[in-house]
């Protein structure tokens, strides 16, 4: 399997080599893409249901002659089809697309498989930063020169403090040589655990947007084209958590110490509450995404912590546990988290805007489009039967029995931490209601709304296909959780055979049993009990009369659609939660503007809100890059002598670290 997957991230690169060389064939080269995807998708699904993946390879190439290990076990042919399966539909969805940086797409999508198969550091980190330097350039190259210039600028300083921090990381936990199995079998202990676990929070934290470390996913996702924003969210995102879980789960040893779990549990804590109460603030589609992003990585990084903390404590049962539940969300969100930005981008298309404020109404154009809205934003809002629903009963069975644990400081914390997941997801749910409610509901807010309509057949099969995907696990979340079995296997000791049925999941720790068939059969009974009564109440069902109007004024002739402004939109519909959360979360205030006596200017209002994290932390990094680069001009005044003499000192420092390497 592992040759299968080393040709398919050579056809990726060369179909990225292919659509520079030839663009005007960008449309068929990103076809074949797709299907390449496609056909990675199928086959590690299975090869994890005919056998169990443990495979590795050395390829007699590499740096400094060392050679490159690729590695393939049960967690990375997990995280494997959640990247196959975003990048086959994002992929196919932008071949209508026009971009300046498209040959760059399918080398995003190669780095983030080379991080999978990754056996070695130097691969790990190879593949690391391709993806990020790909996806960085792909978000400089789409929109408006000055937006995509600053989100890519944020985005690219806190991409190269990662790297630098993770490969500070591998260096003070397992050295600079030697590949996955040599770091097995000597795991760090003392300080260089506790050094190794502050920066892997610190440099995939970033990337995977960890609080306080998010301040950059509802920049940098609305500056992307909605396909790679897709695989942003969708895929890379859970890449970084991938190399979380490795690091720490698995090439950190076996028996990691109790508090470990304690960073992953408050950091994912937080998370959620901050993601959740900003996705209710945002006015822009792909930013509420990017901050339900942030929401449900706290819930997989509550859920890691927790398995962590299992594992140290000698549970395997729940250690099994929590890590199915954080596993099946990671490839419930990926899921769904490609169908909401590929449908925001359907949206941008058709109507013109991302803009809350300027849609609406457009179930009546784009049928197909809302259906599968609903069902993406019923999964992030973990509403039964869907598979966000299926996962998130799982982590809160785990933290209803961890208190359990021995650590007084671990009862005092995870109680807080659910009832913070309890919050979350209620304000996930006002959000996701606000976001379906005030896009595709009620009138249309702009003439352009008006003229929307359904967006191409491919486009909306794709967009069926992941609706019904995550419907179908959530109805029967024993699937993904049987193909998690491996990982979970390989990292706790433990999986949940006879506990994960093809119709729910048992957990054997708490006691429930969890039957996504049930509320499917309930809703289904209700709806049909709903309609059963219309029938019976009024047979004919000839009668039509208007509707409730909900306070709507009749229309002046010169408002064809309404006056608009009777409508809730989004700012209103989010002003309760930002007078009773957002004052104290993000200094929500409302900004008016009155025009003083005998001026004719009309009066303003509006809402006005920052993220701390952005002035606090995010600003003096940006400060520091700055002075960083000022400081580096200096280098082109230098005279001959003097940057012969840098060029020298250089090549001297790459001796010595050969040297070192040799010596390891």
């Amino acid at each position: 399997m592992l040759l299968v997957l080393l040709a398919i991230v050579a056809a990726l690169i060369g179909a990225g080599v292919a659509e520079a060389l030839l663009p005007r064939h960008g449309r068929l080269v990103r076809t074949v893409a797709a299907a390449i995807c496609l056909a990675g998708f199928t086959a590690i699904v299975l090869d994890l249901i005919l056998v169990l993946p443990n495979e590795t390879l050395l390829l007699p190439f590499g740096p400094l002659g060392i050679g490159i290990t690729l590695a393939l076990d049960g967690l990375s042919a997990f995280f494997l089809i959640g990247v196959f399966l975003a990048a086959a539909a994002a992929l196919f969805v932008a071949r209508d697309e026009t971009l300046a940086a498209a040959p760059l797409i399918p080398v995003f999508v190669a780095g983030m498989v080379i991080t999978l198969l990754a056996g070695d550091g130097f691969t790990l980190f190879t593949g690391f930063e391709t993806m990020s330097a790909a996806s960085w350039l792909l978000i400089l190259s789409y929109g408006p020169p000055l937006p995509a210039a600053k989100a890519g600028r944020l985005y690219m300083t806190m991409a190269i403090a990662g790297a630098l921090t993770l490969l500070a990381a591998m260096a003070v936990g397992f050295g600079v040589g030697g590949d996955f199995a040599a770091w097995r079998a000597a795991p760090p202990t003392g300080a260089r655990a506790a050094g190794l676990l502050l920066l892997v929070l610190i440099g995939a934290g970033s990337k995977a947007g960890l609080p306080p470390l998010h301040g950059w996913l509802p920049i940098a996702h609305p500056a992307a084209p909605a396909p790679v924003s897709a695989m942003m969210s969708g895929a890379m995102t859970k890449v970084a958590l991938y190399v979380i879980v490795r690091l720490l789960f698995d090439l950190a040893g076996p028996n990691p110490p109790l508090w470990w779990g304690v960073p992953l549990i408050v950091m994912g804590a937080l998370g959620v509450l901050l993601g959740a109460a900003r996705a209710n603030f945002e006015s822009d589609i792909k930013a509420v995404l990017a901050s339900s992003t942030i929401e449900n990585i706290g819930v997989i990084a509550v859920a890691l912590g927790l398995a962590l903390t299992a594992r140290a404590a000698h549970l395997p049962l729940l250690a099994s546990l929590a890590l199915g539940a954080a596993l099946l969300h990671v490839l419930g969100h990926g899921i769904n988290k490609t169908l909401m930005f590929l449908i925001a981008g359907a949206v941008d298309h058709q109507a013109g805007s991302r803009r809350l404020d300027r849609l609406g109404g457009l179930v009546h154009f784009m049928p197909v489009t809302t259906a599968c809205a609903i069902a993406g934003a019923a999964s992030l809002a973990a509403l039964p039967p869907m598979i966000g629903f299926a996962a998130i009963w799982m982590v809160f069975q785990g933290l209803l029995t961890a208190p359990r644990l021995g650590s007084f400081v671990l009862q005092m914390l995870i109680p807080v931490a659910a009832t913070l997941l309890a919050g979350g997801g209620a304000l996930a749910l006002s959000a996701m209601l606000r976001l379906v409610g005030v896009t595709f509901l009620g009138r249309p807010r702009a003439v352009r709304t008006a003229g929307a309509h359904e967006t191409s057949l491919p486009i909306s099969l794709v967009l069926v296909a992941l609706a019904a995907t995550s419907t179908v696990l959530g109805v029967l979340p024993g699937l993904a959780l049987r193909l998690a079995s491996p990982a979970l296997y390989l990292l706790t000791g433990a999986d949940l055979s006879g506990r994960a049925g093809w119709f729910g999941v048992g957990t054997q720790v708490s006691g429930g049993a969890y039957y996504g068939a049930v509320p499917t059969v309930l809703v289904l009974a209700g709806i049909g009990t709903v309609i059963w009564l219309a029938l019976r109440r009024h047979p004919a069902l000839s009668r039509r009369a208007r509707a409730w109007d909900c306070g709507f004024a009749a229309p002046p002739p010169f408002l064809p659609f309404g006056d608009t402004t009777t409508q809730y939109g989004a700012t209103s519909l989010s002003e309760p939660l930002g007078r009773s959360l957002g004052v104290p979360l993000f200094d929500w205030q409302m900004a008016t503007s009155i025009p003083e006596p005998g001026e004719t200017g009309p009066a303003r209002f509006g809402i006005v809100w920052y993220d701390p994290v952005l002035r606090f932390l995010h600003a003096p990094v940006l400060r520091a890059r700055d002075w960083l680069a000022d400081r580096a001009e200096l280098i082109q005044r230098l005279t001959i002598r003097r940057t012969l003499g840098m060029m020298v000192a250089a090549l001297v420092a790459l001796l010595v670290i050969v040297a070192l390497l040799e010596q390891s």
